[in-house]
């Protein structure tokens, strides 16, 4: 057995008050604002059966750090693998622990992460001046992946949505309202989606989830010359506006992973963006295909450019991740990963890949 512990460290809308999704009775406003941190607690197991060959795992930890809403608070594991480090990628600073095992026998480790969150929000009808991107990180956030092309019918759609905009804040606000526009959630869509906005907008059905849909986001936005980037993560707690949709449903979040998405803006720095999560309300929140100008929507809408809920842990924001010791490639890294002699298992089945996620909150 083997244990390690490293600790590290809106624009202004009128909400009117909603009826809480589900809750009868109550009423709440649906405006994240900056308040108290909350301590979360969550597990991650594998378990993998004996197998024919070496087998390797990765699993995400928290890598994003931002004293105004996410803070990493350490890492532990235990397990019967034969070697496990933490690694981290050096381009995005995404980390991961590493395992390895012999897998003559069933492979089994368990990873808990810390971390401290709390909902955000910036006042973007006042000016300011946030602490320039260095040179270096003004150029990952401009630039192409793999999904994610920034020329082509990705930079003509986003040239047609800012054509008659100036600003940084008004070009990022009116992607967002495209997005939101011209989009859709597809239930049928596997786990989060594959981010291939080429394939997207090519297709000309503009259908996903998150990942899909932020990703739209991010490449429209770095196309129009903003910076931009995904954040990969997962839902640790219901929402606390009542929205079923927007939170986990219970301490089993094994099938919660959720993609957001931020956009640096001079005045601002790094803006909060959730297009998709407009869409998700519009397609799952009780009673279902809602209209997109009900309240239930409209309320998110106003919000999810310039805030969200810190009902969500943020692992990392890489892109392209060639996986320590292997040669497979993820496009992101927002799932457990593993492979069995050199063959990658499938993340989007837990079942058969035989791991489960649970979160807890800590309140002592």
């Amino acid at each position: 057995m083997n244990r390690r512990d490293f600790l590290a460290g809106a624009t202004a809308c009128s909400t009117a008050a909603l009826i809480l999704p589900g809750i009868a009775g109550a009423t709440a406003r649906f405006d994240p604002q900056p308040g108290e941190w909350r301590s979360f607690r969550i597990t991650t197991r594998l378990e993998i059966p004996k197998a024919d060959g070496a087998v390797q795992a990765w699993v995400p930890l928290p890598a994003l750090e931002d004293g105004g809403w996410i803070l990493p608070v350490g890492d532990k594991w235990t397990g019967n693998e034969a070697a496990a480090e933490i690694v981290t990628d050096p381009k995005y600073g995404a980390k991961l622990l590493h395992a390895r095992f012999a897998g003559d026998q069933p492979s089994t480790i368990e990873v808990e992460s810390r971390f401290k969150t709390r909902d955000r929000a910036a006042t973007l009808n006042a000016s300011g001046k946030a602490a320039p991107l260095s040179d270096a990180e003004r150029q990952i956030y401009l630039e192409a992946t793999e999904l994610m092309p920034t020329d082509g019918l990705v930079k003509q759609t986003a040239d047609e949505i800012t054509a008659s905009l100036s600003g940084d804040a008004d070009k990022a606000r009116a992607i967002y309202e495209w997005v939101v526009e011209n989009t859709y959630r597809k239930a049928e869509t596997l786990g989060c989606g594959t981010g291939d906005v080429a394939s997207l907008l090519l297709s000309g059905n503009l259908g996903g989830k998150c990942a899909d849909l932020n990703a739209l986001y991010v490449a429209l936005a770095r196309a129009a010359g903003l910076p931009a980037r995904d954040v990969y993560g997962i839902r640790v707690a219901p929402s606390k506006f009542g929205y079923k949709s927007l939170g986990a449903g219970s301490e089993t979040i094994t099938k919660s992973q959720h993609c957001r998405a931020e956009v640096y803006l001079s005045d601002h720095g790094w803006v909060a963006a959730d297009p998709a999560d407009v869409r998700k309300v519009m397609l799952e929140e009780p009673p279902r295909d809602n209209a997109i100008d009900s309240p239930l929507v409209t309320a998110v809408r106003e919000k999810l450019f310039g805030s969200w809920e810190g009902n969500w842990l943020a692992y990392n924001t890489a892109h392209d991740l060639v996986l320590p010791g292997s040669d497979h490639k993820v496009a992101f890294l927002m799932y457990p990963q593993a492979e069995i002699a050199g063959a990658l298992l499938d993340c989007l089945d837990a079942d058969g890949f035989k791991y489960t996620i649970t979160s807890a909150e800590i309140t002592a």
